[in-house]
This record gives structure tokens, sequence and C-alpha cells, in this order.
């Protein structure tokens, strides 16, 4: 019996060793393919954290929106930056992102692709000139990120490279222009003009400049004697007018496509020796507070509306995108023409 029992009792050993050393190199095999489920569930976090890491304009779930603005050549465009800072900086549920080119067109082109770098979510523009901003808005639409033109346009035939142009109708308001000076001075009158321009090249002079010349041009007593830019700056029109009434002052009014070049040419009319307002009509575009109170004052007559605060009606349009709302090409905003007692009675709630 004793012969039987050992060569049991080793078999039952061999078998044992040979499950323990099967089952060990079972799990090593497992750890070198790295077919083990423990490899691949160490790879999950690191694919997660990647995918739910913010993109650079998705700021805590916030809606990211770069503008490119002009600069601040006037009383009506810092009260534009104004009130788009105030929208966006003053919402929870926004980021700004401002750039200001200082009147420079290739600084706007540099913000705009550094916003397309940034993938910001909408992105807002106020064009320094109308042509040359094709290339740039095609990356921003290749991109997949809306622009939203503010209240200067670009050269017809690319509407397809933004979603809507929020702002005035700039041909209206050198027509209203005309219009107050013609029943002021008389259909019928004699009266030279001096037309201090915007920014060569800028939609906003370009159109009150059409605006303006298409409405005298069937009165043949008005004429325009002198046609010049003055930047849309006061100092600039300053000296525009300080040049021409060294040459010549038989002149009746003054056209200016900002009130800031308006404000400008007074100075220069007082220190001529004559009386704006009076000696010489002056008519700017805007609606400016120093406008209305150099009204006030009696040193100039008339004021054009151009509303600046287009910060809330940007903010509606970029939220209406966002939601699939098909928009209007053209937002316009509401505006109005100030003279006399009407722009004295505005005057303590003018907010610009």
């Amino acid at each position: 019996m004793k012969r039987q029992r050992k060569p049991l009792l080793a078999l039952i050993a061999l078998l044992v060793m040979t499950m323990l050393a099967t089952a060990c190199g079972g799990n090593n095999n497992g750890g070198n393919k790295g077919s083990s489920p423990a490899p691949a569930s160490a790879e999950t976090p690191s694919s997660s954290k990647a995918s739910e890491e913010p993109s650079p304009s998705a700021s805590n779930g916030k809606l990211v929106v770069g503008f490119a603005q002009i600069g601040q050549e006037s009383g009506w465009r810092d009260a534009e930056t104004a009130s788009v800072k105030e929208t966006f900086e003053g919402d929870p549920g926004f980021e700004l992102k401002f750039s200001d080119a200082q009147q420079k067109q290739e600084n706007q082109i540099k913000a705009i692709r550094t916003f397309i770098a940034q993938k910001v979510d909408a992105i807002a523009l106020a064009p320094v000139v109308e042509s040359g901003w094709e290339t740039v808005l095609k990356e921003a639409k290749d991109a997949g990120i809306p622009v939203f033109l503010l209240d200067r346009g670009i050269t017809k035939g690319n509407e397809d490279l933004y979603v809507s142009f929020i702002g005035s109708d700039f041909i209206l308001e050198g027509q209203n222009a005309a219009k107050w000076m013609i029943d002021e001075l008389g259909a019928d009158a004699q009266v030279n003009i001096v037309q201090l321009e915007g920014t060569v090249g800028a939609s906003a002079a370009n159109d009150r400049k059409k605006g303006f010349e298409d409405a005298i041009k069937d009165h043949a007593g008005y004429k325009i004697v002198y046609s010049q830019t003055g930047d849309f700056t006061r100092a600039k029109g300053k000296e525009v007018m300080e040049a021409y009434l060294k040459k010549d002052k038989n002149i009746q009014a003054v056209y200016a496509h900002n009130d800031d070049m308006a404000l400008g040419a007074i100075q220069a009319i007082e220190e001529a020796g004559l009386k704006p307002g009076t000696d010489i009509k002056i008519i700017g575009v805007d609606g400016i507070k120093p406008a209305f109170e150099a009204i006030a004052a009696g040193k100039m007559n008339v004021t054009v509306e151009c509303n600046p605060l287009l910060g809330p009606q940007l903010k509606q349009a970029i939220l209406d995108t966002k939601a699939g709302t098909k928009l209007e090409k053209w937002i316009k905003s509401d505006e109005d023409v100030y003279s006399g007692q009407k722009a004295i009675d505005a005057l303590p709630n003018r907010k610009y």
C-alpha cells in the first residue's frame, strides 16, 4: 500500500504546481500584450480630459466675442465702444475681446486673424474702409465664425461674408442734412457750401456724400465750392476749415460728415472773425452731446442723428444666430434730426 500512495502523492503535487505556474504566467502575458482591461481603462481619463478641456473661446461656458474697433477718432466712436463694452462685459454669459485699430485697416485685419486663432464664437467689425476685407472675412467664414458689421459696410458683392450689418442708412443721413438746409435757407437760395468729408474710402463718408449731393443737384443755387476730407476728427476739421477761410470767406453753409469735424470748423470760423450758426450755417451728423450743446449755444444749427449705441442690437443678433434664427442682412437703428428747441429739449437726456 505504501508503494502505491507515493506515486499518487507525487502526481497530485505535480498537478498543483502546474496549475499555479499557468495562472501566474497568464497574468504576465496579458500585461505584456496590453490586452487586459487595466491598461485600456488607464487610457480613458486622458482621452476624457482632452475632450473636456475648454477651447480658447469656451471660457467657462461663455460666448466669446471679438470686437475689431476702428479707433477713437470721435466722441461718437467712443460712445459706440462704450455701448459694446457695457453690453458684453456686464453680461456673465459673454466674454469680450477688444481691439483698437487706431484707424488702420492692417491692425483690424491682424485683430480678426487673432480672433480666428482664439476660436471666438463671433466677430464684430467696424470696418475703417469699405474695401480689402474679402480674404480675412473668408478665413473667418471657413472657420465657422459668424461676422457682424457695425455702423460701416464693406464693398457690395460680399454679403455672403457676414451675417448682418447693424447700423444706419448713411445715404438717408446725407439726404436729411440737405433737406434741412434747403428748408432752412430756401429752395431758390444762392448757397456756397464747404463739405468736410470723412475718412477716404469709409462707407459712412461715401454714402453721406452721395446722399447730400444727390439731394441738392436739382437746386442750381446750391454749390459745393470746396470738399476735402477731415478724417472724421475735430482737429482735422478745424485745419481744413482754416485753410479754406484764408482763401475765401464767401460761404453760407458747412456740411460735415460728422459732428466732430463740424465742431472743429466752428473753432476755425470763430478765429476767422465770423459767427458760426449765423454767418455760416453748421450742419453735422452723429448727434453727439457736444453738438447739442453747440446748438443750444447758437453756434451750430442741426445734427442728423446716427445712433452709436449698438451693443444691445449686436448682442441680440449673436444670440439669434446661435439659436438658428435667420436675420435680416441690414438691421437698422432708430434715428432722428435735431435742431433748435428740439435739440435743446433733448440735451439733458443725451447719453453720448
